[in-house]
């Protein structure tokens, strides 16, 4: 089943691509949720007029976002967690701990566009990926340090 996704999804493509899912991942989860239209010659014709119009603030938005990807440049942040005996973390470092200290040094970044290469899971240096914009991904090195 062909479908022209109406925004961004994880790990499947990024809005008006057009992609081929099971019909019943489209039928029961995309078109239900607003994901997602059917990739009919109508509404491919649509979005591509929509892609045509919109290509020079498309061009916009991934200059700004390589200008935020530039602005957090190779710097690395200190998330603070509870640590044991042994380094090993009591509970989780979350994107949004991430997120916060990104908007610290004034860089505001949606936690849902931030993954970590490696789940952290004792004291020590990790790095996580931003998805800026669907050609503009960002490398980031944060440290795990105790609290």
């Amino acid at each position: 089943m062909e479908v022209i996704l109406k925004d961004d999804v994880k790990n499947l493509g990024y809005k008006n691509d057009i992609v081929t899912v099971k019909s019943g991942y489209g039928r029961n989860y995309l078109l239900p949720q607003g994901l997602a239209i059917l990739a009919d010659k109508t509404n491919k014709k649509i979005v591509a007029e929509n892609v045509r119009q919109a290509a020079h603030k498309a061009d916009k938005i991934k200059g700004d976002a390589q200008a935020i990807a530039d602005k957090i440049g190779d710097a690395a942040f200190d998330i603070k967690a509870k640590v044991g005996e042994t380094g090993k973390i009591f509970g989780r470092v979350t994107t949004l701990q991430l997120a916060e200290a990104l908007k610290a040094k004034g860089v505001d970044v949606d936690r849902k566009r931030i993954s970590f290469d490696q789940e952290p899971a004792s004291a020590g240096e990790y790095t996580a990926t931003i998805n800026l914009h669907k050609e503009v991904k960002h490398q980031v090195r944060f440290n795990v340090v105790a609290e």
